[in-house]
């Protein structure tokens, strides 16, 4: 079992939903993000996902991309990435570490090499969003028997022919795109979501995580309360991006992760 079944297994047992926050490496520098994301944990969240800057982010919103560029700005790669997932782990072994990018990157290192340093650093698993079930030779399936979960999108517009296919390799859990479009475009509504995690159980037994468009500690108890848990992303990165201090990001995370665990 990997750090990310190990969780939602304890979160089952404890009749709890998960909270899940999106972060970008090295944005605003690589100090600012560390402080941030060993803070995290302490703040109630469950899993970290970690975003991977990239140059053409096409399924991130305005505000996820600007928070890349900035990382890319400050000189943060992959290495470095890495560097500050080994620095996390040195006071963090159990919380997991999602990374959250684009196949290039990855393709551009080599697949055997890239899985050897991220399960060295501490990665725990993988949501590679450019790479769709027909790929799964490239990374899904070298990655799990590297021991990464490997983690797939399904969205409004996966029907019950595409499910099939999109579970067929997923491990961790399910992350369900709540609305159609990009990161922070919209707000997600339990009442439209609902159904929809509904039906992705009753073809898997793992967990469904939904994303995108949760804003507030209302809306994180809202949807965690028809799933088995959340993320949030845009929000928090539009704290980092406006100056905030780690502190009351991490305040502000603390209130999300709050709402989540109420539901």
């Amino acid at each position: 079992m990997t750090r990310i079944d190990t969780c939602f297994a304890r979160l089952r047992a404890e009749g709890r939903k998960g909270f899940v926050s999106y972060m970008m490496a090295g944005d605003p520098d690589v100090e600012t993000s560390l402080a941030v994301m060993r803070g995290l944990p302490d703040a109630g969240v469950d899993v970290i996902e970690l975003g991977l800057p990239f140059t053409d982010p096409m399924a991130d919103g305005p505000v996820i991309q600007k928070a890349g560029q900035r990382a890319l700005d400050g000189g943060m790669t992959l290495d470095r990435t890495l560097d500050m997932v080994r620095s996390f782990r040195t006071s963090d072994s159990t919380t997991p570490i999602v990374l959250m990018g684009y196949y290039n990157p990855i393709f551009s290192r080599g697949v055997p090499k890239f899985l050897e340093q991220a399960h060295e650093a501490g990665i725990d698993g993988l949501i590679i969003v450019d790479l769709p079930p027909e790929e799964d030779d490239e990374l899904c399936i070298p990655a799990q028997a590297a021991g990464l979960n490997f983690i797939r999108l399904a969205t409004p517009t996966t029907d019950d022919a595409r499910l099939p296919k999109v579970l067929q390799n997923t491990s961790g859990f399910v992350y369900y795109v709540s609305i159609t479009g990009i990161t922070g475009a919209a707000e997600a509504v339990a009442g439209d979501v609902g159904p929809e995690v509904a039906r992705i159980k009753a073809h898997t037994d793992l967990p469904i995580v939904v994303g995108f468009g949760i804003k507030t500690p209302e809306a994180a108890r809202s949807i965690a309360s028809i799933a088995d848990g959340c993320v949030v992303g845009s929000a928090i990165v539009e704290r980092i991006s406006r100056g905030d201090r780690p502190e009351e990001v991490l305040a502000f995370v603390k209130s999300l992760a709050d709402g989540a665990h109420r539901a």
